[in-house]
Protein backbone atom coordinates (compact mmCIF):
# COMPACT_ATOMS: atom_id res chain seq x y z
CA UNK A 1 0.00 0.00 0.00
CA UNK A 2 0.98 3.64 -0.46
CA UNK A 3 0.59 6.08 1.64
CA UNK A 4 1.35 9.79 2.38
CA UNK A 5 2.46 11.23 5.96
CA UNK A 6 3.75 14.56 7.27
CA UNK A 7 6.28 15.00 9.77
CA UNK A 8 6.39 14.91 12.30
CA UNK A 9 4.27 12.34 13.38
CA UNK A 10 1.87 11.00 15.27
CA UNK A 11 1.09 8.14 17.03
CA UNK A 12 -2.01 8.06 15.25
CA UNK A 13 -0.10 8.27 11.89
CA UNK A 14 2.42 5.68 12.60
CA UNK A 15 -0.69 2.89 13.53
CA UNK A 16 -1.89 3.63 9.95
CA UNK A 17 1.42 1.65 8.47
CA UNK A 18 2.21 -1.38 8.03
CA UNK A 19 5.25 -3.29 7.53
CA UNK A 20 6.00 -3.70 3.44
CA UNK A 21 3.77 -0.10 3.11
CA UNK A 22 5.36 2.31 0.67
CA UNK A 23 5.36 5.43 2.36
CA UNK A 24 6.48 9.32 0.77
CA UNK A 25 7.45 11.61 3.91
CA UNK A 26 6.89 15.41 3.57
CA UNK A 27 7.96 17.88 6.55
CA UNK A 28 11.14 18.34 8.48
CA UNK A 29 12.94 14.89 9.56
CA UNK A 30 16.60 14.95 11.12
CA UNK A 31 20.04 13.23 10.35
CA UNK A 32 22.01 11.76 12.66
CA UNK A 33 24.76 8.99 12.94
CA UNK A 34 27.07 7.01 14.87
CA UNK A 35 28.93 9.91 16.50
CA UNK A 36 25.85 12.04 16.73
CA UNK A 37 23.88 8.94 18.71
CA UNK A 38 26.83 8.30 20.99
CA UNK A 39 27.31 12.08 21.87
CA UNK A 40 23.67 12.66 22.40
CA UNK A 41 23.51 9.67 24.84
CA UNK A 42 26.41 10.79 26.70
CA UNK A 43 24.54 14.16 26.92
CA UNK A 44 21.61 12.20 28.52
CA UNK A 45 23.78 10.13 31.04
CA UNK A 46 25.45 13.52 32.31
CA UNK A 47 21.70 14.77 32.60
CA UNK A 48 22.10 17.09 29.62
CA UNK A 49 19.67 18.46 27.15
CA UNK A 50 19.33 16.90 23.87
CA UNK A 51 19.58 19.66 20.88
CA UNK A 52 16.91 18.50 19.25
CA UNK A 53 13.35 17.04 20.37
CA UNK A 54 12.58 13.78 20.42
CA UNK A 55 8.64 12.75 21.06
CA UNK A 56 6.78 13.33 16.98
CA UNK A 57 10.44 13.35 14.96
CA UNK A 58 11.85 11.12 12.70
CA UNK A 59 15.93 10.72 12.61
CA UNK A 60 17.52 9.76 9.38
CA UNK A 61 20.67 7.67 9.64
CA UNK A 62 22.40 9.47 6.89
CA UNK A 63 25.69 11.31 5.94
CA UNK A 64 25.95 13.40 3.17
CA UNK A 65 28.40 14.31 0.61
CA UNK A 66 28.67 17.64 -0.27
CA UNK A 67 26.28 19.93 -1.82
CA UNK A 68 26.42 20.40 -5.91
CA UNK A 69 26.44 23.95 -6.85
CA UNK A 70 22.47 25.08 -6.17
CA UNK A 71 21.55 22.08 -4.37
CA UNK A 72 20.64 22.21 -0.58
CA UNK A 73 22.42 18.54 -0.08
CA UNK A 74 25.02 15.90 -1.71
CA UNK A 75 23.85 12.52 -1.94
CA UNK A 76 21.80 11.31 0.85
CA UNK A 77 21.69 7.60 1.10
CA UNK A 78 21.21 5.56 4.13
CA UNK A 79 23.79 4.16 6.74
CA UNK A 80 23.25 0.53 8.50
CA UNK A 81 20.93 1.16 11.21
CA UNK A 82 22.36 -1.46 13.68
CA UNK A 83 25.28 0.99 14.25
CA UNK A 84 22.56 3.15 15.96
CA UNK A 85 20.66 -0.33 17.97
CA UNK A 86 22.04 0.60 21.22
CA UNK A 87 21.08 4.45 21.72
CA UNK A 88 17.79 3.84 19.57
CA UNK A 89 15.51 2.29 22.94
CA UNK A 90 16.52 5.48 24.91
CA UNK A 91 15.80 7.96 22.26
CA UNK A 92 12.68 5.88 21.47
CA UNK A 93 11.65 5.90 25.15
CA UNK A 94 12.25 9.96 24.40
CA UNK A 95 9.42 9.54 22.08
CA UNK A 96 11.51 9.44 18.78
CA UNK A 97 8.48 8.24 16.57
CA UNK A 98 10.52 7.30 13.57
CA UNK A 99 13.80 6.27 12.04
CA UNK A 100 15.06 5.54 8.68
CA UNK A 101 18.00 2.99 8.11
CA UNK A 102 19.28 0.49 5.83
CA UNK A 103 19.46 -3.48 7.67
CA UNK A 104 18.10 -5.07 10.14
CA UNK A 105 17.24 -3.90 14.17
CA UNK A 106 18.18 -5.40 17.03
CA UNK A 107 15.45 -7.10 19.26
CA UNK A 108 15.86 -4.49 21.88
CA UNK A 109 14.83 -2.06 19.25
CA UNK A 110 12.21 -3.98 17.81
CA UNK A 111 10.63 -4.40 21.28
CA UNK A 112 11.14 -0.59 21.89
CA UNK A 113 9.13 0.62 18.63
CA UNK A 114 6.47 -1.32 20.11
CA UNK A 115 6.18 -0.18 23.63
CA UNK A 116 6.39 2.99 22.20
CA UNK A 117 4.36 3.20 19.00
CA UNK A 118 6.82 4.04 16.57
CA UNK A 119 8.11 3.07 13.11
CA UNK A 120 11.34 2.09 11.50
CA UNK A 121 11.63 2.61 8.08
CA UNK A 122 14.13 1.65 5.27
CA UNK A 123 15.22 4.05 1.94
CA UNK A 124 17.10 1.97 -0.75
CA UNK A 125 20.47 2.04 -0.53
CA UNK A 126 22.58 3.01 -3.25
CA UNK A 127 20.13 5.39 -4.41
CA UNK A 128 21.59 8.45 -2.42
CA UNK A 129 21.71 11.14 -5.22
CA UNK A 130 18.41 9.95 -5.74
CA UNK A 131 16.89 10.46 -2.24
CA UNK A 132 18.72 14.37 -2.29
CA UNK A 133 16.21 14.90 -4.93
CA UNK A 134 13.23 14.94 -1.98
CA UNK A 135 15.10 17.14 0.00
CA UNK A 136 14.33 20.64 -0.33
CA UNK A 137 16.71 22.07 2.73
CA UNK A 138 19.36 20.94 4.85
CA UNK A 139 20.75 23.01 7.98
CA UNK A 140 23.06 21.64 10.35
CA UNK A 141 21.62 22.36 13.79
CA UNK A 142 24.21 20.78 16.21
CA UNK A 143 27.86 19.27 16.53
CA UNK A 144 29.00 20.73 13.74
CA UNK A 145 32.64 19.74 14.47
CA UNK A 146 31.00 16.47 13.69
CA UNK A 147 31.36 16.98 9.82
CA UNK A 148 29.31 14.90 7.77
CA UNK A 149 27.44 14.00 10.85
CA UNK A 150 26.60 16.60 12.13
CA UNK A 151 22.77 16.74 13.25
CA UNK A 152 21.08 18.26 10.24
CA UNK A 153 17.74 19.56 10.36
CA UNK A 154 15.81 18.65 6.80
CA UNK A 155 13.29 19.63 4.85
CA UNK A 156 11.59 17.06 2.41
CA UNK A 157 8.96 16.74 -0.32
CA UNK A 158 7.64 13.26 -0.89
CA UNK A 159 10.64 11.27 0.70
CA UNK A 160 10.20 7.70 -0.30
CA UNK A 161 10.81 5.15 2.40
CA UNK A 162 9.78 1.73 3.19
CA UNK A 163 8.13 0.61 5.97
CA UNK A 164 10.36 -2.17 7.78
CA UNK A 165 8.89 -2.81 11.13
CA UNK A 166 5.44 -1.70 11.99
CA UNK A 167 4.01 0.11 15.47
CA UNK A 168 2.87 -3.87 16.46
CA UNK A 169 6.20 -5.09 15.67
CA UNK A 170 5.94 -6.86 12.23
CA UNK A 171 8.95 -6.96 10.30
CA UNK A 172 9.28 -6.96 6.55
CA UNK A 173 12.49 -9.06 6.69
CA UNK A 174 11.04 -11.75 8.36
CA UNK A 175 7.73 -11.77 6.78
CA UNK A 176 9.05 -11.44 3.25
CA UNK A 177 11.54 -14.25 3.68
CA UNK A 178 8.83 -16.51 4.75
CA UNK A 179 6.11 -15.24 2.28
CA UNK A 180 9.25 -16.26 -0.33
CA UNK A 181 10.01 -19.59 1.22
CA UNK A 182 6.46 -20.44 1.21
CA UNK A 183 6.14 -20.21 -2.56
Amino acid sequence: MEQHIQAPMSKKDVRKLHAGDYVYITGTIYTARDAAHKRMYETLTQGGELPIEMCGNVIYYMGPSPAREGRPIGSAGPTTASRMDKYAPTLLDMGLIGMIGKGKRSEAVKDAIVRNGAVYFAAVGGAGALLSKSIIKSEVIAYEDLGTEAIRKLEVENFPVIVVIDSEGNNLYETAVREYCAE
